[in-house]
């Protein structure tokens, strides 16, 4: 695949690994400066923490809320690096993003929508305003291989599909991670001395709770997800899955409410056995489970009215629902 050779879990030396990005990612910026985006998955951190141990106060981090993330979260990550020392800036772009999505449903559009939001709009402004010339980014070798696949395009690929970071930001991007899959990035991260609340985090997509509504994102159908993701995340978080998710869809269904019809949403929840996110096998879940995650999302989860559970393989199915 390409001219980036993948090294295997099995075959991580970590420290070495992790020495050699350090001087990697400090021989390229030199004396000047560069900026990352931290989300709080297990990939961005990592860069983050390669980063500042790299480059110290040559590392300018910001947490990029677009609007589209979890619960909570980034107040949550920005406290969490903080309290290890690392300074993150919380720059708020909901309303860039929101825009950037509107009257959207194609899932590639989407996708595409959110790598110009970020990269062309939200990023070369930071870039401009901190004089920074480089971008750290957690890109790992599954998202390369699949947006090469055609599987999916991944947001954060852009040199390996031919743009030009330098003629089209204004920045060149540092991927330190590129040769890793998730199982071995985190073993990179818990060397970094992260806790285990983040590098042992079940996989969270780039475009975030966007890649988990089927249908135009609003803020109000980012709302209810976000609503029902964290249910989710309560409920499976014991179960060792890979990955656990839920998702909204565009059609709604008819259910029945207070002995009255009531048209409303439907969820579908998504639970994953996988080792490197290429396949995936679902969870067997018990009914107890299924029952529980159905109750809690139709009561308190308003306007929703039908939640089911995915059953099919990865492939002809896919970890996420676009």
């Amino acid at each position: 695949m390409l001219d980036i050779k993948e090294v295997e879990v099995k075959n991580l030396i970590v420290d070495k690994f992790i020495e050699e990005k350090v001087k990697e990612i400090s021989s390229i910026v030199g004396n000047g400066l560069a900026v990352n985006a931290l989300s709080g998955g297990v990939d961005s951190s990592a860069v983050t923490m390669l980063g500042h141990k790299a480059l110290g106060k040559n590392l300018k981090t910001y947490f990029i809320d677009n609007g589209i993330m979890r619960q909570d979260e980034p107040e949550w990550v920005v406290k969490l690096f903080k309290d290890m020392g690392v300074n993150v800036e919380l720059i708020d772009a909901k309303e860039e993003f929101f825009n950037a999505l509107k009257g959207i449903t194609d899932p590639e559009e989407k996708r595409e929508a959110i790598t110009n939001a970020f990269y062309k709009d939200v990023f070369t402004r930071l870039v401009k305003q901190s004089g920074a010339r480089y971008l750290l980014q957690g890109t790992n070798y599954t998202d390369i291989e699949e947006t090469v696949a055609g599987v999916k395009r991944q947001h954060n690929i852009l040199q390996q599909i031919g743009i030009d970071t330098q003629q089209a930001y204004g920045y060149k991007v540092i991927e330190p991670l590129v040769q890793l899959r998730k199982p071995a990035v985190r073993k990179v991260a818990q060397a970094l001395s992260l806790p285990e609340e983040i590098f042992n985090r079940p996989p969270f997509p780039g475009p975030a709770l966007s890649a988990r509504v089927i249908g135009e994102v609003t803020p109000q159908r980012i709302e209810l997800i976000r609503k029902a993701t964290s249910i989710v995340e309560q409920e499976l978080k014991s179960t060792q899955a890979f990955q656990y998710l839920a998702i909204l869809h565009e059609d709604k269904v008819t259910g029945v409410r207070d002995g009255k019809r009531d048209f409303g949403f439907q969820v579908e929840v998504r639970c994953w056995d996988s080792t490197d996110a290429k396949t995936g096998t679902p969870t067997k879940l018990s009914h107890d489970i299924l029952a529980t995650l159905a109750d809690r999302i139709t009561q308190e989860v308003e306007g929703v009215v039908s939640v089911t559970y995915n059953i099919t393989k990865k492939p002809p199915s896919t970890i996420e629902a676009i």
